[in-house]
């Protein structure tokens, strides 16, 4: 077989074997070494799989994915999610859909300070679920909004897939980050207009709220907005004047988030050695599916598959933005199957260079793909947002909550649109970092 035919047969063989169940690292890895071992020797598909594992572990740049998965669970167990939800549901929860405007809100500042959609949806799950619950909310609309809302925290900086992403491509995470802030309250935006027009139309599906005195509201915007605020600025504002680097920037919001913690006697060292041992975990999960998909990234590149597709894409006699919806389409259907984090790194070595060779700005499709890689959390069979819901919320079934996501993907529709025409949306505040 050519190289090109290798290469195929062996994404297809990736493919297979994922939809087996088998984790999606060791497919990456078994793949990778098993191509570039038929295509140049054993011994060099060893060294590649040896040298890169070591690499990766070792990387300084990817020191910022644990910082950041830290400081999210720092929020998590020092109870600053309780509060956030609480200061945006005496804000808005007089309002028609109120709790459900409040937990997109919630999700949106817990996302500036986690980075990961499914860490997003288990802390607004056990927050907000309950409380819609006890307001006699739709059990569809009120755990759909969980699941879906959780997708801001990989919008919002720091973002985990961000980092993915830049990491994956070369391309500068600080300017990734920036990136996401405009396209990130766009689409939450969305997500409370859909939820409004629905309970407008059915009042029934989540009654309004109680109303909070301004007194009241302004002693929970104190309580539970300034520190996230804070950090946030602290993080973003640091990137952004060139300070510090992305990954000196996920030491010090981990060290801001602790000291908020500890100044408000709010983690107990239980609390505090937990969020140690959920970072690690998942830290090592995201760093060796970052050495397979570098192994596998390498083998691609024998076969010649991502230069061919790149120059194909470019003369095919469409509309570039055409191109972009058939790429766009492939995620969706992919991200129905694969995890969030092994599409990204799966896929970009392929779509990247396609994105590049019909003239696509680097970061504006970072903004775009981590739209699309959104929605596979939320759309079945895999959906992970939803099975997470669905494990917290354990009297609600998971057809219930898929029932209730549709508004959701159609504001992703609608954002990735407005994006696509209006790329400056995206590239306004990068376009002013000079890092």
């Amino acid at each position: 077989m050519s190289p090109f035919e290798v290469g195929i047969t062996g994404i297809l063989l990736v493919f297979v074997l994922i939809s087996l169940r088998m984790p999606v690292a060791f497919v990456m890895i078994v793949v990778g070494v098993g191509g570039y071992a038929y295509l140049i020797s054993l011994e060099a598909a060893m060294s590649i799989a040896a040298s890169t594992l070591y690499s990766t572990f070792a990387s300084y740049s990817l020191i910022v994915v644990p910082l950041f998965v830290w400081m999210g669970y720092i929020a998590y167990h020092a109870g600053i999610s309780s509060r956030i939800y609480d200061a945006t549901y005496k804000v808005v929860g007089r309002l028609p859909a109120g709790l459900a405007l409040a937990t997109i809100g919630a999700s949106t500042a817990f996302g500036a300070i986690c980075g990961s959609t499914t860490a997003t949806a288990a802390t607004m799950g056990a927050v907000a679920v309950p409380e819609m619950k006890r307001y006699k909310y739709d059990r569809s609309l009120a755990t759909s909004v969980v699941a879906s809302s959780a997708i801001l925290g990989i919008m919002i900086p720091p973002s985990v897939i961000f980092i993915l992403y830049g990491i994956a491509t070369g391309e500068s995470i600080a300017k990734l980050f920036l990136a996401g802030i405009i396209p990130g309250i766009l689409l939450m935006l969305l997500f409370m207009l859909a939820t409004y027009i629905r309970a407008v139309r059915n009042p029934g599906l989540a009654p309004s709220g109680p109303e909070v005195p301004l007194k009241d509201k302004l002693k929970a915007v104190l309580n539970g907005g300034v520190e996230v605020i804070i950090i946030f600025l602290v993080v973003i504002g640091g990137l952004f004047l060139g300070y510090f680097t992305p990954t000196e920037a996920g030491g010090v919001g981990a060290a801001a988030t602790l000291c908020v913690a500890v100044l408000r006697r709010q983690i107990s060292w239980k609390g505090f050695l937990q969020s140690l041992r959920d970072s690690i975990r998942i830290s090592a999960m995201i760093m060796f599916l970052v050495a397979a998909a570098t192994i596998f990234g390498r083998f691609l590149a024998v076969t010649n598959i991502p230069t061919t597709l790149a120059v194909w894409a470019g003369d095919l006699p469409i509309h570039p933005v055409a191109v972009l919806a058939i790429i766009l389409l492939i995620y969706l259907i992919l991200g129905c199957f694969i995890d969030a984090l092994a599409l990204i790194l799966l896929t970009i070595p392929i779509f990247y260079p396609v994105a590049m060779n019909l003239g696509f700005d680097p970061i504006w499709f970072g903004v775009i793909i981590v739209l699309v890689v959104g929605m596979g959390v939320i759309t079945p069979p895999v959906g992970a947002n939803v099975y997470v819901v669905a494990g917290i919320v354990k009297d609600t079934p998971v057809v219930t909550i898929f029932r209730g996501i549709w508004p959701y993907l159609l504001s992703i529709f609608i954002c990735i649109a407005i994006l696509t025409a209006f790329p400056q949306l995206a590239l306004f505040l990068p376009g002013l970092f000079r890092g």
